[in-house]
């Protein structure tokens, strides 16, 4: 592809899947995270399968650093098309009674504050060059409740609304964005949520139960295949998609194929189709 990728939270799990799968494609490709030690493995991997990756350590909620990480990527690699959102927490688990408002408020941070930041970053060069892809990861807790773990479902549920809104600002110049559901991989943030060592009747004892049940009854995905579906939407074969929530089960041949529909429709997105939609200035 000879593009430059950005990928956060690509120290460990799913996000350094997916660095690997871009550089592999032949992107260059940037990584960060806040663990220097595991972003530093990731990028020995990449090279050592013959792609180009470089670490730039850094928290995504932290404007300075942000900003300063976009740089240095222009500076060593060239500018940024491709931005892959995937920094992210787990927990808090519990009752929005009981939950702790640091714990929970450090995870909003991280999925809404962290992705706008990092997209507010980019999409200047994106805009100005009329190119450039955003992939953020969410969730299908995003899309239903579940309850005691709301703060992640919560912040996913901001980050499609957010990706719907940046996708209707950004259509008339050159940009496209997406949100996925990358499925349940058995990495990452699915492998930690297995590990927890909770009484079942707790709150994250049932969640992590839950989790454990889905593995168990085949509903896992291999990380590969979810990287395959950032790696669809970086080709620019789905631009026509974008704004949509898309998820790993969807078959992307047959919503490209349908894509005059599905935006007529405005199909895939969250929305009450009973109430009137506020007229869009930027599309």
């Amino acid at each position: 592809m000879g593009q430059v990728a950005l990928v956060t939270g690509a120290g460990r799990g799913l996000g350094r899947v997916f660095a690997q799968t871009l550089a592999a494609a032949g992107l260059r490709v940037a990584v960060t995270a806040r663990s220097v030690e595991q972003l530093a493995e990731t990028v020995s991997l990449i090279e050592a399968a013959g792609g180009c990756a470089i670490a730039l350590p850094g928290d995504v909620t932290d404007q300075a650093v942000v900003e300063r990480v976009v740089e240095r990527v222009r500076q060593q690699l060239g500018p940024i098309d491709l931005l892959v959102n995937n920094a992210g927490l787990w927990g808090p688990i519990n009752p929005v009674w009981e939950v702790d408002p640091e714990q929970w408020w450090r995870t909003m941070e991280i999925h809404v504050r962290g992705s706008f930041l990092c997209a507010r970053a980019v999409l200047p060069g994106m805009i100005a060059r009329r190119r450039g892809r955003i992939i953020n990861v969410a969730s299908h807790a995003g899309v239903h409740r579940w309850p005691t773990v709301s703060a992640y479902a919560i912040s996913k549920a901001a980050l499609i609304k957010f990706t719907e809104n940046l996708a209707a600002e950004t259509k008339r110049h050159g940009v496209a964005v997406f949100v996925i559901h990358p499925g349940i991989a058995t990495i990452g943030l699915t492998e930690l949520a297995m590990a927890i060592d909770a009484p079942l009747e707790s709150p994250a004892g049932r969640a992590a139960a839950w989790i454990r049940q889905e593995v168990a009854a085949g509903h896992a995905v291999p990380p590969e295949r979810s990287a395959e579906l950032v790696m669809w939407l970086a080709s620019g074969c789905a631009d026509a998609l974008s704004g949509r929530y898309l998820s790993i089960s969807d078959d992307m041949a047959s919503l490209i194929k349908h894509a005059e529909e599905i935006q007529r429709h405005d199909l895939y997105t969250l929305r009450l189709r009973e109430f009137p939609q506020p007229q869009a200035q930027m599309a």
